[in-house]
């Protein structure tokens, strides 16, 4: 096998455009993760949804997304990345347009199982593709910054958008409207974005088989959990599936000679603290999307387009943040900016939790919100670079798709602790039982963050700082996939 594929160069090298490729297509993807929040009552009303077929509108999509994502990443290495994201827009692309055409519950979930297939293709390859597209130093710790804060207004943004067109136009709109993005990423993406050789080499047939279906049984079993409760015989019997079969995995992976996912990307005390950390981040903000816009919209009265544009306060705070973070980024170790944002984000998060139906939506949710932007603002960057750092150009699309594959596990499980920590709520009146539904998933998620906190502070922050030591310069800057791990 080739020791790392060798990137060549596009027809015309404009950076400008190449990021915006990047960026674009990586937000569509996590666009369709959130558009969907604040569409569901209109999607439930015209489609006649059960409770369970409208979970799985989400669910099903998140499910092929996270089984996915290394088997993904690989084909990239594998195949060439450029191929493989213009292959995987367009499965994205035709999916959408099948889920806005959809008659059918069977059709709309088949067809966001079909979009997971796509995703998982198209983040790992846009992450790899930024680090082969952008030299080490400002020019990529900028990229990589853009990139992070995608992932965090690409979420929140959605539910704006989502709200908004399903109450102007239809729930259809939101997937519609990928088409013509996606078809103008697919005719831009060949001119401007640079091709990775194809690594020759056997596949690693069984790494791939165990890593899929493992996740695939892991993710199920905790979306089964938050319907049925952990106790259920079908969640017990998938999550030990998966659990089998990702130790089988690890196995696998320590014997094989190209492996799908190298172990040495665990070594770094970095990249393993990122990963974890992601994990835990994504899943208490799972939770607070899922929850706040019920609660903007049962407890305080919104319609849809109300609950989505009750999100901007975030979603402003968070961009102006992020676009100051490269140069925060030069003045303080990423360590120092990712434990900043966790602890703002905690607060916001601790403080939501206690609304109530006195809550009045500045003082409750408003304000809580600009923390919680100012804490993306500040966190994404760091958790992505820090996934990414050190690892050798031949693994680059293993440690994005592993990037990729914590925050989708995250966001499941996640999502199910937050369910159940609502599940513990007694009966009552409607809305004051929503309210404290909503008060005991936040304070969850509020866990979820410590955990965080803390996994940064033990695992990310003494050995960045170690790194800064022995470099003398940031390692915000050392996102270089050529660079030692230490």
């Amino acid at each position: 096998m080739k020791p790392a594929p060798t990137a060549r160069p596009a027809a015309t090298a404009r950076p400008a455009a190449i990021l915006a490729i990047i960026l674009a297509s990586y937000f569509m993807i996590l666009l369709d993760n959130s558009v969907i929040f604040t569409a569901l009552p209109s999607l439930e009303a015209d489609l006649h949804l059960t409770t369970g077929q409208l979970s799985w509108i989400q669910d099903a999509y998140v499910l092929v997304f996270g089984g996915l994502l290394l088997l993904g990443a690989r084909a990239g290495d594998l195949l060439g990345r450029r191929r493989v994201f213009v292959v995987g827009l367009a499965v994205f692309s035709i999916a959408s347009l099948l889920i806005g055409l959809a008659p059918s519950a069977g059709w709309a979930i088949a067809g966001r199982a079909l979009q997971g297939i796509g995703a998982a293709v198209v983040a790992p390859a846009s992450l790899s593709l930024l680090t082969a597209s952008f030299p080490e130093g400002r020019e990529r710790t900028r990229a990589v910054a853009l990139y992070g804060a995608t992932a965090g207004i690409g979420a929140s943004l959605g539910l704006v958008i989502g709200g908004a067109l399903a109450h102007w136009i239809s729930w259809r709109a939101g997937f519609f409207v990928n088409v013509p993005l996606g078809a103008a990423m697919i005719l831009l993406a060949p001119k401007f974005l640079p091709e990775t050789g194809r690594a020759t080499g056997r596949f690693d047939v069984a790494g791939a088989l165990t890593a899929t279906l493992g996740a695939g049984a892991l993710v199920f079993g905790i979306i089964n959990a938050a319907e049925a409760g952990w106790d259920s015989p079908l969640t017990l019997w998938t999550v030990s599936a998966g659990v089998v079969l990702l130790v089988a995995f690890v196995r696998i992976e320590r014997r094989a000679a190209q492996p799908i996912m190298p172990l040495r990307l665990f070594a770094s005390r970095r990249r393993t603290g990122a990963y974890v950390a992601r994990f835990l981040y994504l899943g208490a903000m799972i939770g607070f999307f899922f929850f706040t816009t019920q609660f903007m919209q049962e407890v305080l009265g919104f319609d849809p387009l109300q609950a989505g544009i009750g999100f901007l306060p975030m979603t402003a705070v968070n961009f102006a943040v992020a676009m100051a973070n490269p140069r925060l980024a030069r003045r303080l170790p990423g360590s120092v900016l990712l434990l900043a944002g966790i602890l703002l984000t905690l607060a916001g998060m601790f403080w939501l939790s206690l609304a109530g139906t006195g809550s009045s939506y500045l003082s409750g949710v408003a304000l809580p919100m600009v923390l919680i932007g100012a804490g993306q603002g500040l966190a994404f960057a760091p958790l992505t670079s820090f996934g990414i750092v050190g690892a050798p150009a031949a693994d680059a699309g293993a440690a994005s798709g592993l990037l990729n594959t914590f925050h989708q596990i995250g966001t499941c499980l996640g999502l199910a602790v937050a369910v159940a920590a609502a599940a513990t709520v007694p009966h009552g009146p409607a809305t004051a039982h929503l309210a404290a539904q909503v008060s005991a998933a936040l304070t969850a998620g509020s866990v979820l963050l410590l955990l965080a906190l803390g996994t940064a502070a033990v695992f990310i922050l003494p050995a960045d700082l170690a790194a800064r030591r022995t470099n003398n310069r940031p390692t915000a800057a050392r996102t270089s996939p050529l660079e030692p791990a230490r």
